[in-house]
């Protein structure tokens, strides 16, 4: 079966189908504040005339408190603003666009952030779905603080940058077109494509995705347009390029599939998170050699990532290397903080002791 690979915009760290809408929206209904929701922000939020930094520090006990909004994480609540206050609960990306409608309302100098590169993705009926993450940011005189719903789960590659709300919108808009492919209905789904790339044409990703859903509709001088497109916005798009290599074989273009695929291979070298995920393949095959291969190439392409020395400590006891699964565990207890620090220590303590 043909592979194809979707960039996801919802949730951080393994997720589901984003949920649907019974009926479409508009853009200007996604972030829209419901009457209510207003009216207890006024209530429990601005009462008394708040500074900036309280206005800023009520707003966020009002979310997660049980007597505000109670909110939690839900890996397929890609909600619009109003659906989220229903549900309590949202995705990164919703839960990003109700702090930024809030925060608005609340007149705090607030924007959303993406993070484009996560170490998530799960597969489903043939297709590959990567995610990346979003976030929101405020400012407050000199200083800038991040809020994040699931920031302890995300793996990054780059620090998040600013983005425009027509980006945001964009990606909820993506969400559905995938959870529409994932249903099989792909001429809703690229309805709800051609909504992402009306609002945002300059994101190689959806682009890739949009050819994906034209593959599926048996279109495929559109799905080869759409990856182009995607390709020319970025030559580097991992998605866009794995795509365009599958359409290669499907029009039995041996040539075009061994160009893109030795750019794939190229991109894929110098990607710290493929080459974990080689490494943890490797693992559960058994080949702990290649597994720690690929674990100290993830480690020197992105040194910072405390998780990469606990796989690679991980890896080094099951193949008896107990002194390096120290110095491995050793480095990971430094780059990280809190209960991860203390659980790395407890660890540290058991491995020393059976030394």
């Amino acid at each position: 079966m043909s592979r194809w690979l979707i960039a996801l915009m919802a949730a951080a760290w393994l997720l589901i189908a984003p949920r649907v809408p019974a009926e479409p929206v508009s853009s200007d209904q996604v972030m829209a504040l419901p009457a209510e929701l207003r009216d207890r922000l006024h209530r429990e939020v601005l009462y008394e005339r708040p500074n900036t930094q309280q206005r800023l520090d009520r707003l966020v006990t009002f979310l997660f408190s049980p007597e505000g909004l109670g909110m939690s994480y839900q890996e397929d609540g890609n909600y619009t603003v109003s659906e989220a206050y229903t549900a309590r609960a949202a995705n990164c990306l919703s839960f990003t666009m109700l702090f930024i409608a809030l925060a608005r309302e609340a007149n705090l100098d607030v924007y959303p952030q993406e993070i484009e590169e996560t170490l998530s993705w799960r597969q489903h009926d043939g297709t590959l779905y990567l995610s990346n993450h979003v976030n929101a940011a405020v400012r407050v005189g000199s200083r800038h603080f991040v809020v994040d719903v699931a920031n302890n789960n995300v793996i990054a590659r780059d620090e998040a940058v600013p983005i425009s709300d027509r980006r945001l919108l964009a990606h909820y808009f993506n969400n559905l077109a995938v959870a529409r492919l994932e249903e099989g209905d792909y001429v809703a789904g690229l309805e709800q494509m051609a909504r992402a790339l009306q609002l945002d044409p300059g994101y190689a990703s959806h682009w890739s995705n949009s050819g994906v859903l034209h593959v599926r509709t048996g279109e495929l001088a559109a799905a080869d347009n759409d990856y182009r497109r995607a390709l020319s916005i970025d030559p580097r798009n991992a998605s866009a390029l794995f795509n365009v290599a599958n359409l290669a074989v499907r029009t039995g273009d041996h040539s075009r599939e061994k160009e893109f695929r030795n750019r794939l291979v190229e991109v894929q070298r110098t990607d710290p998170f493929h080459q974990f995920l080689l490494a943890v393949n490797y693992e559960r095959d058994g080949d702990l050699k290649q597994a720690i291969r690929h674990y100290r190439r993830a480690i020197q392409l992105h040194p910072e990532e405390h998780r990469f020395y606990s796989a690679l400590a991980n890896a080094y006891v099951k193949s008896g290397q107990i002194r390096r699964a120290v110095r491995a565990l050793t480095r990971a207890q430094a780059l990280s903080d809190g209960d991860t620090r203390a659980a790395y220590r407890a660890k540290l303590d058991r491995l020393r002791a059976a030394r």
